[in-house]
């Protein structure tokens, strides 16, 4: 096993307690991007508002975690475009190529989540093939090719808008626990793509409190990579 990706699941798992989540997400809780960003973060958020509503729900979730993807492979492909005009700094090659790093974790982490929580959507039979696969596929392909420029641009831009996006993730689950808790406690979650990646949970109240640790911390390694890239 990789040791970033131990590395990361014992991480998500510490955050389970309350008192080292609000330790860890303390330094960026109160982080405020600028003005261009938190107005794409408005219009981004406020999409998925109107199609999805404002309540967390399995299918909600489906949506967001296939876009929730993207920015990482945007990025990932932008670092290379960047690299490959600039193989002769060193110091800027190690440092994209640390964000590249990062963001192939995070590509894993969120297709982890998009198809266990596809898993589950299609055993309750609680989604539509327009609202919850046609359009956040759409939005998917606009999406990559805006976070692609946005990134060329401005890279602290593009990773503080990914921080708005996790930042409201991680808040969605979090209010799923809070509201759902008792009966996802109850519900047990078995699915071979889970065991494949290597995190084993018993329940959805598991795997739910695990998925929102990986969006705060993927919410807090969007700004913690800005020093080493702006």
């Amino acid at each position: 096993m990789n040791e970033n990706f131990k590395d990361d699941e014992e991480l998500a798992h510490s955050l389970n307690d309350p008192a080292l989540r609000a330790e860890y997400a303390a330094p960026f809780d109160h982080y405020r991007p600028m003005f261009i960003v938190r107005v794409l973060g408005s219009l981004l958020v406020g999409s998925g508002t109107l199609f999805y509503g404002r309540k967390p729900s399995y299918a909600k979730f489906k949506a967001i975690e296939v876009i929730a993807r993207i920015p990482y492979q945007s990025w990932e492909v932008a670092t290379y475009t960047i690299l490959s005009a600039m193989y002769g700094n060193e110091r800027r090659a190690i440092n994209l190529t640390k964000l590249s790093a990062f963001s192939r974790m995070a590509q894993d982490n969120e297709t982890m989540h998009v198809v266990v929580m596809s898993h589950i959507v299609r055993r309750l039979h609680c989604e539509s093939f327009l609202r919850h696969t046609l359009i956040p596929l759409l939005f998917s392909f606009f999406y990559f090719w805006t976070t692609y420029l946005l990134f060329l641009i401005s890279r602290r831009a593009a990773l503080e808008l990914n921080y708005l996006f996790e930042s409201h993730a991680y808040a969605q689950y979090q209010e799923f626990l809070d509201r759902e808790g008792d009966r996802l406690r109850q519900t047990p979650i078995t699915s071979d793509f889970l065991a494949f990646y290597g995190r084993n949970v018993r329940s959805e109240y598991e795997l739910f409190e695990l998925i929102r640790n990986d969006e705060l911390i993927h919410r807090n390694r969007s700004l913690r990579e800005l020093p080493s890239i702006t």
